[in-house]
């Protein structure tokens, strides 16, 4: 008796990955996750920029930040100088559904390669540019310069401290899961019949900096209804008070109060029965316009004991907290490998690992698009 397995929402979706490093892959690792047929073109002889990325490289010389986004796509070895493999991704693109990139404004369009010219010549074809700055800009991006520019570094830090990236690349992971939206929302469309016909309306254009400042959120429109500049304020929040890490004595631990109904029961279950007594604290408003006592009472009571101690108290009692663990002991917690990264949820799916450079170049020069068949099989 043969067991069926379940197609994956994507089973079928061809996508030419013309993009490389971080923000891109993100968005086609994301759809090859979910089923769709990843073909990822790169330079000869060295490959994605990440491939040298390194160390740590795993057994095949791959470089753990190439591993971490791109499991489950074909890697085929394309030269751009070449006419002849520029024909050949002419008719890739003819047959693809999407197509993801990020080069520099001009370099495809030099190429004949250029977004307009292969969405006219293929009308299934959806077409998503990532870019540092927007399409008139042809200033590199990288995610270390948009956090900068984009006021991320402005608010990250201890108060009065200097300004401080974040410790993932997160501008390029966010403009990669934008990406991804994006290109979802038009295959979505263009099954409903909703999608426009035109080159403009297949086009899809996401930028870091735009990614990055709709990533703000509540601190942009704190900034917007306030008219005043952000500013840092280490781990604690500009919203909610006590929401912060403490000091304990044998380590750390995150207080999350989001609630006035969780503030009683966390002052209780600390034992600083004064606070909880208060009425003037009983809202957010008032705890807010208390910080530093309430900070200062906290972080003398939770250095009296240790992190175990209070995570059991305030668990009992419903109120969010947590230790600052390091990233071995975190990723213990969800099923991750050193050759595919950490494992997609359902309905994604790691399908296979990710492609040595030009590792099935042969097959698709020779057989293009089938070449996926017997993979998937």
């Amino acid at each position: 008796m043969t067991t069926q397995i379940p197609s994956l929402p994507l089973s079928g979706i061809r996508v030419l990955d013309l993009s490389r490093v971080l923000a891109g892959p993100v968005c086609t690792m994301m759809l090859g996750d979910l089923g769709a047929d990843v073909l990822k073109v790169e330079r000869p002889l060295t490959g994605d920029d990440s491939r040298s990325w390194g160390p740590p490289f795993d057994g095949r010389g791959q470089s753990a930040y190439f591993l971490s986004v791109n499991r489950n796509k074909y890697s085929a070895a394309l030269d751009l100088e070449a006419p002849s493999d520029c024909e050949f991704i002419r008719q890739l693109a003819r047959g693809a559904d999407v197509v993801v990139e990020n080069f520099r404004a001009g370099t495809l369009e030099r190429r004949a390669l250029g977004a307009r010219v292969l969405l006219e010549a293929n009308p299934r074809l959806i077409w998503c540019t990532i870019s540092g700055f927007g399409e008139d800009s042809e200033r590199p991006g990288y995610d270390f310069v948009v956090q900068a520019e984009a006021g991320w570094m402005a608010i990250t830090g201890e108060p009065g401290g200097a300004p401080m990236k974040a410790g993932v690349a997160f501008v390029d992971v966010i403009a990669g899961k934008d990406a991804a939206i994006a290109v979802l929302a038009a295959l979505t469309a263009r099954g409903l019949g909703t999608l426009g016909a035109s080159a403009d309306a297949r086009h899809l254009k996401v930028s870091l900096l735009h990614s990055a400042t709709s990533a703000l959120v509540n601190v942009a429109q704190n900034a917007l209804v306030s008219g005043d500049e952000a500013k840092r304020w280490g781990n604690a929040h500009a919203n909610l008070t006590p929401y912060e890490l403490f000091k304990t004595a044998d380590g750390s631990l995150v207080v999350a109060v989001g609630r006035d109904s969780q503030w009683v029961a966390c002052a209780r279950a600390l034992g600083v029965t004064a606070l909880a007594d208060d009425e003037s604290l009983r809202t957010n408003r008032g705890r807010l316009a208390q910080r530093a006592r309430i900070v200062r009472e906290f972080s003398a009571r939770l250095a009296t004991n240790r992190s175990s101690h209070w995570m059991a108290a305030l668990n009992g009692v419903g109120v969010p907290c947590g230790v600052v663990r390091g990233v071995r002991e975190a990723l213990s917690a969800v099923t991750a490998s050193g050759e595919a990264g950490v494992h997609p949820l359902s309905p994604g799916k790691v399908r296979f690992l990710p492609p040595l450079l030009n590792e099935q170049g042969d097959a698709v020069r020779a057989k293009g698009w089938a070449a996926f068949t017997q993979r998937n099989e």
